[in-house]
């Protein structure tokens, strides 16, 4: 979605126009095969008498945005240049260091996370297009008026697939205004972008305070929606309110999103036996021996273990303060280069005493490993990219839940004892688990359902506006062909004094062009990179 104003009328439009308000009451709509619009004149009176009536106001609000305009023409020609630079090898650099600075420069790392997104977010994303293109061109329009000039109409369009809108202008009343008036209706839509997005993160950043009376933030996330594929759909139902994970308590949305992107990264990165296994590093149970003697040996098969189905892998790690067992009648043998590989009921390990560095934040003022001398450590033993994870919530089901209060429930020392606080144990790939669980920071403060959704909607609505309106912002800052960038650079090269105007329209044609074709190689360079 992109928003633009169009400039050079004046080959079908009336060139008697003059600065007084008009009705255009005939617009000729165009349809083809590849190009449709619409066009509409009934906001051009308004617009342009409240221009008008606050024209001192409105020069000087735009005047500040043909500084940030300028500004960021300067920062994307730097970052395009750069990526070139990247692209055609003038120098050695990291290509994800290309691929995250694209995806700034055109918007898409803000906006859409990997190529993950819902039909809510496709309904989001529309109004949130429309919002953030109907500011751009109404900054267009209010500084034209506030030099005089009524705009002619309002089009939206779609030109193939890829749908806009745009402010139409006579070109000669354009080109009778200095170039500082010029300035400040090019550079209007740019600059109403970037306040939209002030708007937005500040409205994100208050939204806690204004909805304090009615839910609770940052004191645990609440499950809204779990998606019936979700391998935690027979866990978790709308209402729970996550507690910890893996024993660290967590307060809100970010905090469930980092560990478990932490986890997916330990369970890519740490391997134990060849490139197929991995144990989950430091975070082990202390098992009785008496339960070890009952479980079964693991034979290993290659780099695989045989396990059967409803028994987990778990092998042992070695603790210099671990007590070692009396006699050797056990079979559990710690070997500091690996350890006993068993087959273990996770049921029967998930209350039991923790060992390990895993549960450090929780265990900070023990030892890494202690265990009395009846029990050994086992780790869990999973397959590469697998986690396991131990996830801490409370339900709301119970009736004597619900009035115990959240504050009450989280902070209950006898967790393990209360019926309102439930553990299980996740093992698998986190980030999937992760999308397909829908989460909000956000309490509501009374048992109604009814509003749970509201803040969270609320909150991706401005996240929505706020990274459409800044890509805005953004495109329309490139030094390319028919956006706002184009008409700024054709001004700006008009200062050039001590150049000929045809070697002005000659360094304005190599610039645009430039800039046009490095877009597309960096457009094309960042789709590939997210495809393959």
């Amino acid at each position: 979605m992109e928003g633009r104003r169009i400039r050079r009328f004046s080959r079908w439009q009336r060139s008697n126009e003059t600065l007084l308000p008009m009705r255009i009451n005939r617009l000729s709509n165009t349809i083809s095969c590849w190009y449709c619009d619409y066009k509409s004149s009934i906001l051009n009176e308004p617009l342009f008498h409240f221009g008008r009536r606050y024209s001192r106001c409105l020069k000087a609000w735009f005047s500040m945005g043909v500084g940030f305009s300028l500004a960021m023409l300067a920062a994307v020609t730097m970052i395009l240049l750069y990526e070139i630079g990247q692209i055609l090898c003038l120098y050695y650099g990291n290509i994800q260091m290309s691929y995250v600075m694209s995806g700034y420069l055109f918007g898409f790392s803000s906006m859409i996370s990997g190529l993950t997104i819902s039909l809510a977010d496709i309904g989001y994303l529309c109004i949130s297009s429309i919002i953030s293109v109907s500011v751009h061109e109404l900054g267009h329009a209010l500084a034209a008026a506030s030099e005089g000039i009524q705009m002619e109409y309002i089009a939206v369009f779609l030109a193939a697939l890829f749908p806009g809108a745009l402010v139409a202008f006579n070109h000669e009343l354009l080109l009778a205004l200095s170039k500082v008036s010029a300035l400040r209706i090019y550079c209007a839509g740019v600059w109403h972008n970037a306040a939209l997005c002030a708007v937005c993160a500040w409205a994100l950043f208050v939204q806690p305070l204004i909805l304090y009376p009615f839910y609770i933030h940052d004191e645990g996330p609440m499950v809204l929606d779990v998606s019936p594929t979700s391998p935690l759909s027979g866990y978790l139902s709308p209402g729970d309110v996550i507690i910890s994970l893996d024993g660290i308590r967590i307060n809100n949305l970010q905090e469930w999103s980092q560990l478990l992107t932490e986890h997916h990264q330990n369970s890519q990165n740490h391997s134990l036996l060849g490139n197929s296994m991995q144990r989950s590093v430091g975070k082990g149970y202390c098992v009785p021996y008496s339960l070890v003697e009952e479980s079964k040996h693991i034979s290993l098969k290659g780099n695989e273990t045989s396990c059967p189905d409803e028994l987990s892998p778990f092998i042992t790690i070695p603790c210099l303060d671990q007590a070692m067992p009396d006699g050797d009648n056990l079979e559990v043998n710690h070997q500091r280069d690996g350890g006993e590989l068993r087959c273990l009921y996770a049921t029967d390990i998930l209350n039991l005493e923790k060992c390990g560095d895993g549960w450090d934040r929780i265990h900070s003022n023990r030892s890494s490993c202690l265990c009395s001398k009846d029990k050994a450590c086992f780790v869990p033993l999973l397959s590469t990219g697998v986690a396991w994870v131990e996830i801490t919530y409370s339900s709301p089901s119970p009736m004597q839940c619900s009035q115990l209060g959240t504050m009450h429930v989280l902070g209950d020392d006898n967790s393990r004892e209360n019926p309102c606080v439930k553990t299980f144990v996740f093992v698998g790939d986190v980030i999937s688990m992760k999308h397909s669980v829908l989460l909000t920071s956000y309490q509501p403060r009374w048992s109604a359902k009814f509003g749970a959704h509201l803040p969270y909607v609320v909150e991706k609505f401005l996240m929505f506006t706020f990274n459409v309106s800044l890509t805005l912002a953004l495109l329309n800052s490139l030094p390319v062909y028919f956006l706002d960038g184009e008409a700024i650079s054709e001004v700006i090269i008009h200062y050039l004094r001590f150049l000929s105007s045809r070697r002005r329209r000659t360094i304005l044609q190599y610039f645009l062009l430039g800039g046009t074709i490095a877009s597309i190689l960096i457009v094309f360079l960042h789709v590939f990179l997210v495809l393959f």
